[in-house]
């Protein structure tokens, strides 16, 4: 199954891809049912994993064992996996990519980040030099067969962006990704400054970027848009809801109408993850 292939086709295919951040199993099964490509968010899994901010806490092998039983439930779904700084050694880096190539991921994103790391929409981030940064990158391109790779640049200052944005450009990798872009001027400046390279935006409510829709995305020369936490924001705020809820009406549960989500209906979303209950692979387009 040639994952990153069939990934890499849609991203320079007309339009833009999007990919939605999914934190666990069940939010994936949901978001499935409407996109056809996920996102590994490091903010979800770091949350639904740990119970703790993406502040560096998450082990790859979590992630690994996670994109394995994504891959089982959603054989012809596109994973991009966020795996922060590789895990801060370029070593790690490059086994952490070819585990996650060997069980089937699509594409990693890679950022430039150095220890503490943080969340790419929130004040405080540090980076690496570049010259340390692109040997990294350079390893992890050397070590995947046909995974897409996003490199990923979180520098704030304008000059910096566009340094890097233009270094990144002229490597191998698939895609780049400014993280925290602040306005849609500064999307335009560094469309222009990285060339036909593919360029990936990353939405985050709360976060730094300006709200877009799909069209005006594509309009700014955005190839794939991410959205790394609607599921997990969405969840709290139901959970939330519903546990006020129970509390006010001294623990008698609402009563299942119409659209409500009963044990029949979640059964129903869960079974179509039973391997068996798949359609037989076939390769993907190459």
């Amino acid at each position: 199954m040639n994952y990153g292939t069939a990934l890499r086709n849609e991203i320079r295919s007309d339009g833009i891809t999007p990919l939605i951040g999914i934190y666990d199993m069940h939010s994936a099964s949901v978001a499935a049912q409407h996109y056809n490509g996920l996102f590994v968010s490091g903010f979800g899994f770091a949350a639904s994993h740990y119970g703790l901010p993406d502040i560096g806490f998450i082990a790859w092998s979590d992630i690994v064992a996670f994109v394995q039983r994504l891959r089982l439930a959603f054989p012809r779904t596109h994973l991009l996996v966020d795996i922060d700084d590789g895990y801060v050694d370029p070593e790690v880096a490059c086994h952490v990519v070819e585990h996650l190539e060997r069980i089937g991921a699509s594409g990693v994103i890679l950022e430039d980040q150095r220890r503490p790391r943080r969340c790419g929409h929130v004040d405080g981030k540090q980076i690496l030099p570049l010259e340390d940064y692109l040997e990294k990158l350079e390893m992890v391109l050397a070590t995947r067969d046909e995974m897409v790779v996003v490199a990923r640049t979180d520098a704030v200052e304008e000059d910096e962006i566009l340094r890097r944005a233009a270094a990144l450009a002229e490597t191998d990798a698939d895609v780049l990704l400014v993280d925290g872009v602040r306005s849609v001027e500064w999307i335009r400046k560094v469309r222009r400054v990285i060339g036909d390279k593919p360029l990936l935006f990353n939405q985050i409510a709360g976060g730094k970027s300006p709200r877009l829709s799909l069209p005006e995305l594509s309009d700014l020369g955005v190839d794939v848009a991410i959205y790394s936490t609607p599921c997990l924001f969405a969840a709290q705020a139901a959970i939330d809801t519903a546990l006020a809820e129970l509390r006010a009406n001294d623990g008698r549960l609402p009563e299942t109408t119409g659209g409500a989500v009963g044990v029949a209906s979640s059964l129903e979303l869960l079974s179509k993850n039973i391997s068996r209950h798949h359609e037989k692979p076939v390769r993907m387009s190459v």
